[in-house]
């Protein structure tokens, strides 16, 4: 009971940073976790230590350019740290932002006021979501990303503005207090994902064919959707409900045997009612119309 304490306290918190405002809008949500989405997958990406000529004039296909010259900085995410920084940004930051600076007449706490915020471009949003990422590497990695290969992947990435070191020291304070310090990490749905599917396979081979891989591409399409944002406000049942749907989809139909439906709403505090609920909620945005009506059949 205590999970689902906690998914209800999520909710409402939720519900009452974006009461009355829909802003950012879902187009602009869409582009911002889109283009976290993409940070967080960039595995690498070029550049040059100090060198005699400018950078710019270089061509960094020449035949003259030593390959020692060039180096790849990789930000080598693990995806607790990914989802942690997805949490952070899309669930506590952005639902934040309109009772911290008024926006429609909500003003919420304590005002937050920052050149980062006034005027709040897009280019500072995205340095927000960089931020989102360094704070999360801070909670679970024993080696944290650095601010300078945050900066070198922000130079790369952040279209219409370059900024300095200090500019994401600033950040992340502003970050920090918009959020009022809430950056626990424990109750985020790929955690509790990640302690299903060990459960899981801990119990039955069919987990062999359940991929991680698929878990996650189930969450970063509802991250990506508006209309299917709400199902992180409860990310226990959400983790359950995406378990669900990655064996419906990952498991062959004929193999089918194992009672995945009644397994979950035992190890979870969820009846089966609402875990099928989110789950054909999923399927319908993961799948096309023909595939769904095939799935929402099973019997598990």
């Amino acid at each position: 009971m205590e999970i689902a304490d906690e998914d209800r306290a999520m909710a409402a918190a939720t519900a009452t940073a974006t009461e009355g405002s829909a802003w950012p809008g879902p187009s602009r949500r869409r582009r911002l976790l889109e283009f976290l989405l993409h940070a967080s997958k960039v595995h690498g990406f070029p550049f040059l230590p100090p060198l005699p000529i400018e950078p710019s004039r270089l061509n960094l296909t020449s035949p003259h350019l030593p390959p020692s010259a060039i180096y790849y900085q990789r930000l080598d995410l693990r995806p607790v740290v990914k989802y942690t920084a997805l949490s952070f940004f899309a669930d506590r930051l952005l639902p934040s932002l309109p009772r911290k600076m008024g926006f429609c007449g909500a003003r919420g706490g304590r005002a937050v006021t920052s050149w980062l915020l006034e005027p709040l471009r897009d280019s500072n949003l995205e340095l927000f979501a960089l931020v989102a990422v360094w704070i999360a590497s801070k909670i679970h990695e024993l080696k944290p990303l650095s601010v300078k290969s945050l900066k070198a992947l922000g130079d790369r990435i952040i279209a219409d503005q370059h900024f300095t070191c200090r500019d994401f020291a600033n950040a992340e304070l502003v970050f920090m207090e918009v959020v009022e310090y809430n950056i626990g990490s424990l109750n985020i749905a790929f955690i509790y994902l990640e302690e299903l599917l060990v459960q899981f396979r801990e119990i039955s081979k069919l987990g062999d064919l359940l991929n991680m891989d698929v878990c996650m591409e189930i969450m970063d399409i509802l991250y990506e959707t508006e209309d299917s944002s709400w199902l992180f406000n409860s990310p226990c049942q959400l983790a359950a409900s995406a378990l669900v749907t990655a064996y419906v989809i990952s498991v062959p139909k004929q193999r089918w045997e194992f009672p995945i439906l009644p397994w979950v709403t035992f190890t979870t505090p969820y009846d089966e009612e609402d875990i099928l609920k989110v789950a054909l909620t999923i399927l319908m945005h993961v799948l096309k119309p023909g595939e769904v009506k095939d799935k929402r059949d099973f019997n598990v």
